[in-house]
């Protein structure tokens, strides 16, 4: 049976819920859908863009502090393939208040710009389309781990 697919939120944790917000609507520009207030201890909002099957869920729970990112691999990742498009929406970044950082992985420093937010969380803007013929896994690679390599001059299987 084929598996169909609406919507996939990515949800997390904020201690700026209204900075974060502004960053990401003026930065992405993304929408506010939803938002919340004291269900249950926690605040939120969810951004996107009504024809787009993603959004962002930034939360917050009262009386709790969650710091900043545990990683600096910690990423969203936007394909713009079209170089003024992905020129404009580098500079917007800018404007928001998401500082330009090296990329913790070298590989999105080739095509792309690496943008922090104000938690320490970072977006990728890949000035490239995506398509999984450029994204393969390598056959080495099985089950998520990579095959052993053969002794020199021994025959492959």
């Amino acid at each position: 049976m084929e598996q169909t697919w609406t919507t996939l939120r990515v949800a997390r944790p904020t201690d700026h819920l209204s900075e974060l917000t502004q960053m990401y609507v003026l930065g992405l520009g993304l929408t506010v859908l939803a938002q919340f207030s004291d269900h249950d201890g926690f605040d939120g909002v969810v951004l996107g863009s009504p024809a787009a099957p993603y959004h962002l869920e930034f939360t917050s729970h009262r009386g709790h502090e969650v710091g900043r990112a545990p990683t600096k691999d910690h990423l969203l990742v936007f394909y713009i393939p079209d170089v003024r498009e992905w020129n404009e929406r580098c500079e917007r970044m800018h404007l928001a208040g998401f500082q330009p950082v090296a990329p913790y992985n070298p590989y999105w420093g080739v095509h792309g710009r690496t943008f922090e937010d104000i938690d320490g969380y970072r977006v990728v803007l890949e000035n490239t389309p995506w398509t999984p013929a450029d994204h393969s896994i390598p056959d080495a690679i099985v089950g998520g781990t990579p095959a052993p390599a053969a002794a020199p001059g021994a025959s492959q299987p």
